[in-house]
């Protein structure tokens, strides 16, 4: 199993814990860390509004036809605004020995770690889009990502939203 870290910032030599900024309720301090098998919710620049979501052990043959257009088993779907920005960007993949890591959340693939952490190594990503099709994720793009978003919930896939806050409202207004 390998583990990763994913970032915008190709200098980081050691992860202390941290508490997440956006919480409501005391946490421990932690360094996150997500599967290979879910890396492809990640490969995107930090603040870009996705939803992602993936055949799991529980999903329902109609829901994978409906929801999938090839054989891919991941789908990463991003707001059009963002395609320039993915083409330019770069991220840094941080790579971790497992064994300092438990599992937190399995179908999100979310693996955290007590401790201060250092890299084992460090992979550049230059070509997002080449990244995500090389891992077999189906890439979309749509103009508003919460119709998506609302769908998928009640589907029998293993899905994530992830920075939703940034996404255009239904009305097609900025969230922020």
């Amino acid at each position: 199993m390998r583990i990763f870290h994913v970032s915008e910032d190709e200098n980081i030599s050691v992860f202390e814990p941290r508490v997440p900024k956006r919480t409501d309720i005391e946490a421990t301090p932690i360094v996150w860390a997500v599967s290979e098998e879910r890396l492809t919710n990640y490969l995107t620049p930090r603040e870009c509004p996705r939803v992602g979501f993936h055949i799991g052990a529980h999903t329902s043959d109609a829901d994978a036809d409906a929801y999938f257009s090839s054989s891919a088993r991941h789908a990463l779907i991003v707001e059009s605004g963002w395609f320039e920005v993915m083409r330019k960007t770069t991220l840094w993949l941080y790579e971790f020995d497992p064994s300092g890591f438990y599992l937190q959340d399995e179908p999100a693939g979310y693996y955290v770690s007590e401790s201060t952490q250092l890299p084992t190594a460090k992979l550049r990503v230059d070509d997002l889009f080449d990244e995500l099709f090389r891992r077999g994720c189906e890439l979309r793009f749509v103009d508003n990502l919460h119709p998506i978003a609302e769908k998928i919930k009640y589907t029998s896939l293993d899905w994530s939203l992830i920075r939703m806050r940034n996404a255009l409202r239904p009305d097609g207004e900025f969230s922020l």
